[in-house]
């Protein structure tokens, strides 16, 4: 089982930046594609970017390509997410997912595995 615990989560002003990061128990950690999806209040989840194991490829979504990086340290167990020129309807739990480890070494997972509990973003205008 792998446990996953998002941090850095907080208020921020519009066109501001912010880190998250998620810290992952699992033991084939450098073995698993990692990523974030996000869920505004009153809409559904929505997947934000994944990096993944086999080739440290990344995907993220239209909306935030290009604001958005999304990067891992294996030695560590760690996957970050560094946001920029943030919005106000970026305002959302933002969480860390995961696959099982070996699966979907490179392409976007049609599913995933672990989810973290997720951490607060807001974003004011």
């Amino acid at each position: 089982q792998v446990q996953l615990e998002e941090s850095g989560g907080r208020l921020v002003q519009a066109g501001g930046s912010l880190r998250l990061s998620c810290a992952s128990s699992g033991r084939t950690f450098s073995r698993s594609t990692m990523g974030w999806f996000r869920q505004a209040p009153g809409k559904e989840r929505e997947f934000v970017a994944a990096v993944t194991w086999g080739g440290g490829n990344t995907y993220y979504a239209a909306s935030v390509k290009g604001r958005f990086t999304i990067s891992r340290d294996n030695a560590k167990n760690m996957v970050y997410l560094q946001m920029n020129s943030l919005k106000p309807e970026e305002t959302a739990v933002y969480y860390c997912v995961a696959v099982s480890a070996g699966s979907w070494p490179e392409g976007l997972p049609l599913q995933w595995d672990y989810w973290g509990q997720g951490t607060q973003v807001t974003v004011s205008s």
